[in-house]
Parts: structure tokens; sequence; C-alpha cells
């Protein structure tokens, strides 16, 4: 089975919805987790919006990276720019991938505005997670 981690800044947005979208496409095929370089815990509005897609992460904590350490992870997912600059070291066999999204929490406006700018990341992730999994875990 293959171990899947999902690293952002903070672990509350970005990691958190590409945890629970990886979850849903791999099923038993992979172990999935995420972790940040810091940890604010798990934004509400990814969990609102997550429920929306019909997948809950309401249960998710806000972990440090350096709680899996002793993990022999086979994917490390970076989701932003600035955890990719910080990533930690991973031996080498571990495959390294970057996708910068846009951080949904930084969305200025309305209610309304700012939760269609989680929903548009929220898509972008779940398109992201589903190649993935088509492509390194459907072989």
């Amino acid at each position: 089975m293959e171990k899947i981690l999902v690293l952002c800044t903070g672990n509350s947005c970005r990691s958190q919805i590409a945890e629970g979208f990886l979850r849903h496409f791999a099923g038993s095929r992979a172990e999935v987790y995420s972790a940040g370089i810091e940890t604010h815990g798990v934004n509400p509005k990814a969990i609102q919006v997550m429920a929306e897609a019909g997948i809950d992460i309401s249960s998710h904590t806000s972990n440090h990276v350096n709680e899996y350490a002793a993990i022999d992870f086979d994917y490390v997912i970076t989701v932003c720019d600035n955890a990719k600059e910080s990533c930690p070291y991973f031996p080498s066999r571990v495959k390294k991938l970057h996708y910068n999204f846009p951080d949904p929490a930084k969305a200025t406006g309305t209610e309304e505005e700012v939760m269609n700018e989680f929903r548009r990341v929220r898509d972008l992730i779940k398109t992201y997670s589903a190649e993935f999994v088509a492509e390194n875990l459907d072989k």
C-alpha cells in the first residue's frame, strides 16, 4: 500500500482538502496523511465545502510534518510554494510532486465570494487528486 503525505504551510485548508479527496479516490490502495510546516487548525470553511462535495473531513486534525518523520512515504505532494521551499528532507526514493494551489483562506469579499473561492480551490484539488490517483495508483 502506498503512503502519501500532502504538505502545506498550516495544514488547515489545501492539504486537508487534498487528503480528503485522495482518501476518497485511492480507497484501500493508499494511506493518506496531511501535515503542515506549521499547524493552524482545520479551517471550518474547508470542512463546509468538502461536506458539500460529500466528503467529511470534520474529524481531521492539523498536524506538523515532524509528527510523521518515522513514516516511509512513497509520495510527498506539496500544495503551496511555501511548503515546497520549506519542505524537510525526505529519503531520495520519495517521489516529490508539487502544485501551487491558491490559498482560499486569503480570499476577500463578501461571505458568498469567499465561499465561492473555497469551492473553486476545492474543485481544482479534486481534479488534481483524481488525476494523481489515476496516474500513480491505477497502474
